[in-house]
Parts: C-alpha cells; structure tokens; sequence
C-alpha cells in the first residue's frame, strides 16, 4: 500500500498486486476500486515512479501504468489529459492541480537514446498540449502552486548529486495560464538536501532541509526562513520516489508529521506552544511516508512486526483509531519477533547499527546458539524496517537469527551517518556488517562459524564483498546482486546512473572501482553463494550474473526467472526464492 490521501470526504489509497497497482477508494463504509477493473495505476519516471495521482473537485488524475499518459475520471468515464506521443516515450509523475484548473507535473522524455526532465503545464481538463515551463536541470521533482495561484515551487537536482545529497528549492510568480516569472533560489544547495515543499492555507512555504544534520521542517515567508520544528530525528525520508508527504500543516499552525529514528517511525504534533512532540499512543512500529489530513482526521499506512500494512484514520483530538483494511498477520505472535536494537563499535572508533531477530524455537532444549543470517539492506540510501518481513518470520521460524544492519550510509541517522558511505561503499558497509558479528560472538551470542550473509540489490553487492574481502561468512544468498559498480555507472536508468560516483568516491579512475569489483576477485571467494537473479533486470544484466557464476564455478548456483526484473514481483516466485535459500544455507552452514 502507498500514497494514502484524503479528498472529498473519501480516503484514496494504491495497492500492490501482482498484476498491477491498483487505486482504492474508501467511501460511505466501504472499500472499492476507484477505477473500472483492469485499469492500473503506476509511474515510470525515475524508474521508481511516485505520485501518480492526484485527487481535485470529486475527480482523480491519474498516471496510467500501460501507456504513461495522465488520464481524469470522476469515478465513471476515462478521459485522456495528454496526448499520445509521437516521438519517444513521454512519462508522467508528480500530478499536482492548482486552485485554477492548471495542472503541473514532472515529464520526463525518452527520445533517441536520451532521456530529458522538466516541468510541465496544461488546462487539467486536457483542452490544450503540455507546455514547458522549467527545463535544464538534469532533476525536477515536486512542483507545488500556491493556494491562490499565484506562485510556483518546485525542486532540482544534478549529478554527481543524489536528492538526499544535495538539491534546489525554487519558487517563481505563475500567471493564470501557466507562464513562470523570475526564479528565486530559497534553499538548498550541494550539501544541504531539501524535500517536500508545501503551501500553508495561508500561502506560506514549507519545507524539510537537512542543514541541520537532520530533515527538519523550516518555512520562508517575506525572504526569511525560520525553522519551525526542531528534533535530532528524520521527518521525512530519503526522496527516492515522488509523492511522499510525510507532513500536514494544520489549522493554528499544528504540525503534524511522520518522524523517522533508526528503524522506527512514529506520529507527532507540534503547537507554536509546545515545541516538544505529542506522540500518538499508536500500535504500529513503521508507519510509511504518507500522511494525509482532513476534517479533524489523519490518514497513515501502518504496520507492525506481526501485521502487514493498512490503511488507518487517526482521529486528531481522541487518537482514536479506525483500520480501513483489513490487515494480515503472522501465523506466529511470539514477542520473540521483537528485534533487541543494538549499537555496536565498529574498528574506527565509531559506531553503527543493526536489529537481531532471535530464532523462534518451539521447545528450549537446544543450548547452542541459533546459526545467523546476516543482512544487508538494498539502497545502499536506505534502511531496516520495523514492520512484518516475511522472509525474517520464514528464517527465524525455521531456526535462524537474522540480523538486520543498518551499516553507515543508512538513514534514519542523520545526514553524518548517512554521508559517512560516500567513497567507501564496497568497503565500510561490509566492515560494519563484520563488526557486529565480533560484536555478539566477542559477547558469547553466537556461534561464530555458523554465519551467513544475504542481501538484495545494493545489499547484495555488499554480501558479495563481504564474502570477498573475508573469511567471516561460511555461505551467501545474493538476490538481483549489483555485482560491479561501474557496469551499474554505464547500464543504470538517468536517477541512479550516477549513484555510484558519490559512493565510490569522486574523481576516481577505472582502477578504484576495478578493486572494489566482485568480478575481479573471484579467487578470493571461498564461501558458496547462491545467486539469484531476474532474466528481465536492467539494472544488474543477467549476462554480469551468468558471468560471476562462470568464474566462481562450483562455488555458485544461479537461479534465474525469465520475466523478472530487478526484483520480485510474483507471489509464487517469492516462494521458490525463500526455498532455495534455506536449502542452500542448510547445506552449507556447518551444523
């Protein structure tokens, strides 16, 4: 579930399914498809995609997965918005419509080998083409108009620079058909990242920065910015997606937001009175960067270690809670799927994070400890969750640990801890992985020889080093493995083809990311590794896998699905997926 929103007295919603995502609606009790059966909902800008619709006057625009146009139904007729393209693919994403009718959006254009970014504008009613009204930058995202109209905001960015490394924040004065005035930089820069503009009902901006070391909300009103809350915490996430809307002002300037520590998230409310968050007695440990608001209502997708994610309405003043949803749960309720937090010392006096899952055991016979998986999150710009996962109920119900790292370059830390990668992924995010190993066997917790390492994507590649650079892993599963950063550099889409010269570090030659190469170290890889991998991935060929599987011979199985691409998406294959790796951990963990 994602992108939860409240208009018009209904609540709106985007499910996940194996088709297709799919929009639902919430209205007079009941939940249905907002949208007539087959019609699927999804953006394909950045790759990752977000903000896909947009809900104005009892009507929903939309970005429609098959064909990537912007399309408009008031729960009836489909309409189309824009037009067929003629040359290349146009994509869409960022849907936001102004108090005028105007509709602005982020396009992005795939023509002739290129793809090109920009702003763009047309009557929400489809009557005119889409024009350009900000273009250059290499970035756009969240383009926001002010409730009278009048002014414009939106955000940029450009390589080497992630958006959670460094963006633009801009505004511009916007005549009723569309067209821009002078642009006026408010914040931002090459080492500050600024996220998630918003209008105030009083047209004052707002928006997150981490100037402080932390997203924090600030506004600027008459050419001076102001923080307005202020927490060593994250109240917002990294932008990989757009849409996210993890703040709502308020009526007498509350602020109401989703706040991030570590692997846990909580809802708060900040007054001008009390600048000390009040928290929501909540049941749900990871809450996603969703929050809508209306009519004395919140809107969240919650989750917790036990239940998957649902659609709940927070009433403001009681912090009484209704589920819309009807969530599933774990077939296991034990409090043994309560991860004990740890903050371990890693080798260069600082320190990180991890989560350890215990192994659920049915009877306490057994005095030696459980064999560990340890796990290394994708991104690597990300995080642990703490939400139901599958497969760490699968693990730990078959008698495994798991631990969950969240190595330097993760967030929920703040900007030092997430900064702290940059030129050396490949290489401290596997000695953290290492650390807190010796952290919990230097503690008699685990049985040092029976360890393992996995991961998926960014994660993987981490494993893969981790299994290369030494010998503290006895096996490793690897799903979609980035396997070598500078095939990733030259094959990944526009967003993240320039992901890795932060990580790998800037103005480096081929020889630096030759070292940090799997596929250059093969012969320092004792550890079996099962490897399984998408036929359909762009991001990581199948052909780097086959190859990586060719040099480590016996040592490697491959797995593949013919019509999967960076990821999982089939139920069934999820399944086999899971299957394969306990079989091949059981193999080769020493028992």
């Amino acid at each position: 579930m994602d992108a939860v929103t409240i208009a018009d007295g209904r609540v709106y919603w985007i499910e996940g399914r194996a088709e297709g995502d799919v929009l639902l609606v919430f209205s007079a009790g009941t939940v249905a498809e907002a949208l007539p059966a087959g019609i699927h909902v999804a953006s394909e800008v950045h790759e990752y995609g977000g903000g896909a619709y947009r809900v104005h006057g009892g009507e929903v625009w939309f970005v429609r997965a098959e064909d990537q146009r912007i399309w408009r139904t008031d729960l009836g007729s489909l309409r189309p918005v824009t037009p067929e393209p003629s040359h290349g693919r146009c994509r869409h994403a960022d849907l936001h419509i102004g108090p005028q009718g105007q509709l602005v959006c982020v396009r992005e254009r795939h023509q002739d080998g290129e793809v090109v970014n920009e702003l763009v504008t047309m009557p929400a009613d489809g009557a005119a083409i889409p024009r350009v009204i900000a273009h250059g930058w290499d970035f756009y995202s969240s383009p926001r108009i002010s409730p009278d109209g009048t002014q414009l905001a939106w955000i940029t960015w450009k390589p080497p620079l992630m958006p959670w490394d460094g963006s633009w924040l801009w505004t511009a004065t916007m005549s009723p058909d569309g067209q821009l005035g002078p642009q006026t930089l408010v914040a931002g820069g090459a080492e500050e990242s600024v996220t998630q503009p918003s209008w105030s009902p009083d047209g004052i901006l707002h928006f997150l920065s981490d100037r402080s070391g932390w997203w924090n909300l600030y506004r600027h009103h008459h050419g001076a910015t102001e923080q307005v809350v202020t927490i060593e915490a994250e109240m917002g996430p990294a932008p990989w997606e757009f849409g996210y809307t993890s703040y709502q002002l308020l009526a007498d300037d509350v602020v109401a937001a989703i706040v991030q520590q570590g692997g846990q998230t909580w809802l708060g409310t900040w007054t001008p009175q009390r600048p000390s968050p009040a928290r929501f007695d909540l049941a749900y440990t990871s809450i996603k960067p969703y929050l809508a608001a209306a009519d004395g209502q919140l809107a969240i997708i919650g989750s917790t270690l036990t239940q998957t994610p649902t659609v709940a309405l927070i009433e403001r003043d009681s912090g009484r809670v209704r589920e819309l949803t009807q969530p599933a749960r774990a077939a296991r309720t034990s409090h043994r799927f309560t991860p004990e937090q740890l903050r371990f010392p890693t080798r260069d006096n600082s320190h990180a994070h991890a989560e350890l899952y215990p192994a659920y055991r049915s009877t306490s016979g057994d005095p030696a400890p459980a064999p560990l998986l340890v796990r290394a999150h994708p991104g690597p710009t990300s995080n642990t969750n703490l939400r139901l996962d599958p497969w760490v109920h699968f693990f730990t119900g078959h008698g495994f640990a798991v631990l969950d790292v969240d190595y330097r370059g993760s967030t929920g830390y703040g900007r030092g801890y997430r900064n702290a990668l940059r030129g050396h992924w490949g290489e401290l995010d596997v000695t953290d992985c290492v650390d807190a190993v010796d952290y919990l066997a230097a503690n008699r917790r685990i049985d040092p020889t029976r360890v393992a390492i996995c991961g998926s994507s960014a994660g993987a590649y981490t494993a893969l080093r981790a299994i290369t650079t030494t010998n503290t892993f006895a096996a490793a599963a690897v799903r979609h493995a980035l396997i070598d950063a500078a095939t990733w550099r030259d094959s990944a889409p526009k967003f993240q083809a320039h992901h890795a010269e932060l990580l790998i570090g800037l103005h480096t030659d081929q020889t630096t990311y030759d070292e940090r190469s799997v596929l250059a170290h093969t012969d320092a890889i004792a550890a079996p590794v099962l490897i399984i991998h998408g036929e359909k991935d762009t991001v990581t060929p199948i052909a780097q896998a086959r190859r990586l599987v060719d040099l480590l011979g016996a040592r490697a199985t491959l797995i593949t699905f013919t019509d999967e691409g960076h990821g999982l998406r089939h139920p069934d294959h999820s399944l086999q997926a899971l299957a394969a790796e306990l079989d091949h951990l059981r193999r080769n963990l020493p028992r």
